[in-house]
């Protein structure tokens, strides 16, 4: 069989590509921008200190689902790829990008042999088969396990219709993959630095059992750090990435540790940075807007749109009514919501998949806008849609709980929303419900909730990272949506059309048109990060689409 060393993309046109890596505090950087330090040396104290909104809900690399999850698990774990601080896939766990054959379907992949454990143990291609095979496994439950449908057998794998030992990966040597695809997959590379494609030693899995990863003891680590004093997924709130000596590439790495603190309020993360008592915090609503000519703001704009989910698992759910769904969406001023109530440069959203992160096959046009802008503020519209929902309905009013996240952000929006729901749409009584990070996530992923507050970042720079979640059946949708044509043209893209860029792109394209025409979900903003960071901090990695930070390349510079 034919090889070359590299698959081309095709239509897409990575966000990744797109945006630069945020790195000198001090710089405000956006979508065009890159702000990596140039010709900075380390000096001082090499510990960067930085305040998270909330709990890492788990550290296992088959169990973990969100943004402060993954940034912990990049940083302290490696895969065959790494995202460079220009955000393009590097040989990592590899020792050379692979040889991919000429139909885009098998991958042969040479391993680092530099590379080991933090216990001194070699990282071997078992490794690798080992963590796929786990992370597939219906016995694992993992809510990732869904991106491996790219991979041979894995839909089937993980449907519990094959064993694991079918999926489409194996150890041709020690230092030796193959990886065979279901079908060519333009994005695959990026997989390949995503951490659920990361490797797993077998022996500490079955050594700590159900133990395993709940503590930063109850693991080792392959990444530029190892993960120390965490003492338990969603309560511990102080945990640290501590240099890894045995890091393959630890010359590279400057900083000795970084250390994490979880400060849900805004304004005391603000105070703990003027006082020099963190060096990297999120600031939202007033505070952000305040900080607007502070040279140590940076905005970090993220492929990734939060949204509303209304349940609509029982046949007898309200929201399954359309005309109810759309009501709530009219009834929503988004514009005042990212300019009065954030203020942290997020914008209002054009639909589900978030604008600038994808392109058509001829490079012209953006998903977003190709799709339509199906999103509106609209009282006139919310009142008519809401009389016709109580006539459907036959009801004169609706309690609507709404679940989210107990961050100063996330009570703030929540709040906001409320008032808008209840405003414009008389008769409604709304009220919130504010929890810690993971309890929210465990809600919703039990389907205990009326309407919950999430969102989704890209896990690679595709819409098809979005349109995914919401087929029938996926863990994702949580709010339980579900149309026959939508899951046509999502599954088209992914199988029939998938080597087809034009035809692949209408798929979505119309997959997008249905959601939002049906407004399964609600999208709320296309997120951004407002961030003080202090000027010492150089090249931060940051990450649209994927694990968001990666602290390999950071260094102080007093």
């Amino acid at each position: 069989m034919k090889l070359k060393k590299s698959f081309a993309f095709g239509f897409i046109t990575l966000f990744s590509l797109t945006l630069a890596a945020c790195g000198n505090g001090g710089t405000k950087t956006d979508d065009s921008g890159s702000s990596k330090a140039a010709d900075g040396k380390p000096s001082g104290e090499q510990i960067f200190r930085i305040n998270e909104l909330q709990e890492m809900p788990s550290a296992d690399l088959s169990v973990a689902t969100d943004v402060i999850s993954f940034t912990a698990l990049n940083n302290v774990y490696e895969g065959i790829y790494r995202l460079n601080l220009d955000n393009n896939p590097e040989p990592a766990g590899a020792s050379e990008k692979a040889e991919v054959s000429e139909d885009g379907i098998t991958y042969k992949i040479k391993l680092n042999e530099k590379s080991q454990w933090s216990d001194g143990k070699p990282v071997k291609a078992e490794d690798y088969v080992y963590g796929w095979q786990r992370t597939v496994d219906p016995a694992t439950a993992s809510e990732y396990a869904y991106l491996y449908e790219s991979v041979k057998n894995g839909a089937d794998v993980a449907a519990g219709k094959k064993d694991k030992e079918e999926l489409g990966i194996k150890a041709t040597g020690d230092y030796e993959l193959e990886i065979t695809l279901e079908k060519a997959t333009p994005y695959f590379d990026y997989l390949l630095a995503f951490p659920s494609f990361f490797p797993q030693r077998k022996d500490i899995v079955e050594k700590y059992g159900k133990e395993y990863a709940t503590t930063s003891e109850n693991s080792v680590y392959n990444g530029p750090f190892v993960l120390a004093d965490f003492d338990g997924p969603g309560t511990d709130t102080k945990w640290s990435y501590k240099k890894n000596k045995d890091y393959w590439d630890a010359d590279t790495v400057k900083l000795d540790e970084v250390q994490v603190n979880v400060v849900k309020e805004a304004p005391t993360s603000y105070n703990l940075f003027q006082d020099g008592q963190a060096d990297d915090v999120q600031l939202t609503g007033e505070l952000a807007q305040q900080a607007a000519n502070d040279p140590q703001l940076v905005i970090q704009k993220e492929a990734s749109t939060q949204y509303m989910e209304l349940n609509q698992i029982d046949e007898n759910s309200p929201y399954r009514n359309e005309n109810l769904r759309k009501a709530i969406s009219y009834s929503i001023d988004r514009k005042s919501l990212v300019e009065n109530i954030l203020g942290d440069g997020s914008v209002e959203p054009k639909g589900l998949v978030p604008a600038n992160m994808s392109k058509s096959p001829d490079l012209k046009e953006d998903f977003a806008e190709a799709a339509g802008d199906k999103i509106e503020f609209n009282k006139e519209k919310a009142k008519e849609h809401w009389d016709k929902a109580k006539k459907e309905l036959n009801i004169d009013s609706l309690d609507i709980d709404i679940l989210s996240s107990d961050a100063d952000s996330s009570k703030k929006t929540v709040e906001y929303i409320q008032g808008a729901i209840q405003e414009n749409l008389p008769g409604t009584k709304v009220t919130v419900s504010p929890v810690p990070f993971a309890v929210r996530l465990d809600r919703s992923n039990k389907g205990d909730f009326k309407a919950v507050i999430g969102g989704w970042g890209a896990d690679y720079a595709d819409p098809s990272s979005f349109l995914d979640l919401f087929q029938t059946g996926v863990p994702y949708n949580r709010g339980h949506y579900s149309n026959p044509e939508y899951d046509k043209l999502v599954k088209a893209a992914a199988t029939k059309n998938a080597n087809d860029p034009e035809k692949r792109w209408a798929d979505m394209v119309n997959a997008e048109k249905t959601i939002m025409g049906d407004m399964g979900v609600i999208p709320l903003y296309q997120k951004a990060e407002a961030h003080l960071r202090a000027e010492k901090v150089k090249d931060v990695g940051f990450h649209p689409a994927g694990a968001q930070y990666d602290y390999k390349w950071t260094y102080i510079s007093e």
